[in-house]
């Protein structure tokens, strides 16, 4: 029900069972460091998949097109973290392969970033 009284219907209601039910409660993956920016695609020569869970099969369905984890996370309505530890299952059995994102060849000290950070507040 909501504030006033009237009754929830369908995506109003919210999720019906708790993203910890979703993991059976696990909070750390399956030793993948997966961050909200890598790509994960299927497998070439995944093997079946067995898992009869609905996260998962959507999980792997989307997946036919490289996905970001974040993206992933957006598509099944779950939390980042929650997803993270469900595609890190999946990487595990062989189903998808990952790519981490693209780190940036510039460090902390690059002095063309902070010219140009400083440059940016000189304009403000």
């Amino acid at each position: 029900m909501t504030g006033k009284g009237e009754p929830w219907f369908d995506e109003a209601a919210g999720p019906l069972v708790r993203p910890y039910a979703v993991t059976r409660g696990r909070t750390i993956g399956a030793g993948h460091e997966l961050d909200m920016l890598t790509v994960v695609v299927i497998a070439d020569r995944a093997p079946t998949l067995r898992r009869t869970e609905p996260e998962y099969i959507d999980i792997v369905r989307l997946c036919r097109v490289p996905q970001s984890v974040a993206e992933l996370a957006a598509h099944v309505k779950l939390p980042l973290a929650v997803t993270k530890i469900l595609v890190g299952d999946l990487i595990g059995e062989g189903h998808l392969i990952f790519r981490a994102p693209v780190q940036p060849e510039a460090g902390p000290g690059d002095l063309n970033i902070l010219r140009a950070v400083l440059d940016g507040i000189r304009k403000l």
